[in-house]
């Protein structure tokens, strides 16, 4: 089972950007979905975005336009880059792992998550 470990989170004014990381280790990680989701406090778990092991990429509605994803097999590492922040977007961040293709959305289909880091968009 991969091992992930999120980094890159911390407080932002409006409109300034984070890159967020999420580093793996474990085997066959090039062969891993890998998901963004984020939780704000009182709210249910969003999927953000996701790269498939191909270099698909997902986005939710609300970040299109301003997150980008991206990954570096050679380093294990996906990243998150998140600009024009709005304070909506204060959550815990996660990043998930899975080996099974489809449902990019769907928090249960990943096998690891990362322990999460907060993100803090102040106004």
């Amino acid at each position: 089972q991969v091992q992930l470990v999120e980094s890159g989170g911390g407080l932002v004014q409006a409109g300034g950007s984070l890159r967020l990381s999420c580093t793996a280790s474990g085997r066959t990680f090039s062969s891993y979905d890998v998901g963004w989701f984020r939780q704000a406090p009182g709210k249910e778990r969003e999927f953000v975005s996701a790269i498939t092991w191909r270099g698909g990429i997902l986005h939710s509605v609300s970040v299109k336009g301003r997150f980008t994803i991206s990954r570096d097999n050679a380093k294990n590492t996906v990243y998150l880059q998140m600009n024009s922040l709005k304070p909506e977007d204060t959550a815990v961040y996660s990043c998930a792992a899975k080996s099974s293709s489809g449902g990019l959305e769907v928090s249960n289909t990943y096998d690891s998550w990362g322990r999460g880091t907060q993100v803090t968009v102040s106004s």
